[in-house]
């Protein structure tokens, strides 16, 4: 095992310390990929060798300085590659290291579901179903060819691969995630619009307070409406500028949401997702000479360090957008 796949466990819809979490594992590897907003992976190849420990041990020595240094637990998941270590995450437990050794990776493959396997959608694992490969082990026991009549040439060897348990992906030192979402489950099916909207407020903000922790901008937001029949309609929306501005994330939501025209819909929830994440340095803002657009981003900045100084909570993301 020499991939650790960490997940933190800060306090909600805090992304602050995640740097500083970042660099507890770079104090044991250089190749620490950043998987926002509270996540890691990690290549422990050479510090396995350097320091004379497996990964798991390792995992318990990460653990506890994470928790005396900065009050943070973790789940960690451990196997010979990323996408290995990220699904022995899913079973990983506070306290508890979920470890696949490598001679071990069919058994802990093969009896798992088929949409278990990243990368494989809905409409993927349907397909397979349909054909009884409703397994992993069944997959990558079915014929190449087969496969690659179900789903394609390139995916169908791809499928066979990772259901094999043979993982081509590489941890991506400073790589940055793709996309961030925050959810917004309601305590029973809602109807009322108001409350939807505020939903959205809620998320938009949550959304604008973590782009902003981490310095990036996203260039595309994409609402997702959950219904009380387990359905679900998904749009999303080019931005006029890659941004991380609450009040500009708040529009395009409420834009979105008012585009589905829903009448008296039972909804379940809500899910905002900010896809094209860039570096914000590497954003251009175009000047409006609004006054009030200027006064809302001060304020904006002055709220960020609130929260990084005295908490989420010193102000809630979603507070100050229009």
């Amino acid at each position: 095992m020499t991939v650790l796949c960490v997940r933190f466990r800060p306090p909600p819809m805090y992304e602050a310390a995640l740097p500083e979490l970042l660099g507890l594992l770079g104090e044991f590897t250089p190749v620490v990929e950043a998987l926002p907003p509270d996540g890691a992976l990690a290549d422990l190849r050479g510090a396995e060798r350097y320091f004379g420990r497996d990964a798991v041990e390792l995992a318990s020595v990460i653990r506890v300085r994470a928790l005396a240094l900065y009050g943070v637990d973790c789940v960690i998941g451990a196997g010979p590659g990323p996408m290995l270590a990220r699904m022995a995450l899913r079973d990983a437990r506070p306290g508890l290291t979920r470890a696949v050794p490598e001679d071990a990776v069919r058994d802990f493959l093969a009896p798992r579901p088929v949409a278990a396997l990243p990368g494989v959608g809905t409409a993927t694992a349907r397909t397979l179903c349909e054909y009884g490969l409703d397994t992993l082990g069944r997959v990558a026991a079915a014929p190449l060819s087969t496969l690659q009549r179900l789903v394609g040439a390139k995916a169908g060897r791809e499928l066979r691969e990772k259901a094999a348990g043979i993982d081509r992906s590489r941890v991506v030192p400073d790589g940055t995630s793709r996309s961030l979402s925050a959810d917004r489950p309601f305590d029973r099916d809602e109807l009322d619009p108001a409350r939807h909207r505020r939903a959205l407020l809620s998320a938009a903000g949550e959304l604008g307070a973590r782009l902003r922790a981490v310095d990036t901008v996203c260039r595309t937001l994409t609402l997702t409406v959950r219904y009380a029949d387990r359905s679900a309609t998904t749009r999303g929306r080019t931005l006029p500028e890659p941004t991380a501005h609450s009040p500009a994330l708040t529009r395009t939501a409420y834009t979105l949401y008012e585009a589905l025209g829903l009448q008296r819909a039972r909804v379940r929830s809500v899910t905002l997702r900010a896809e094209g994440l860039a570096p914000a340095e590497q954003a251009s803002h175009q000047l409006t000479f609004d006054p009030v657009d200027e006064k809302v981003r001060r304020i904006e900045e002055v709220a960020d360090r609130a929260r990084a100084k005295f908490g989420p909570r010193a102000v809630m993301p979603g507070t100050l957008a229009a």
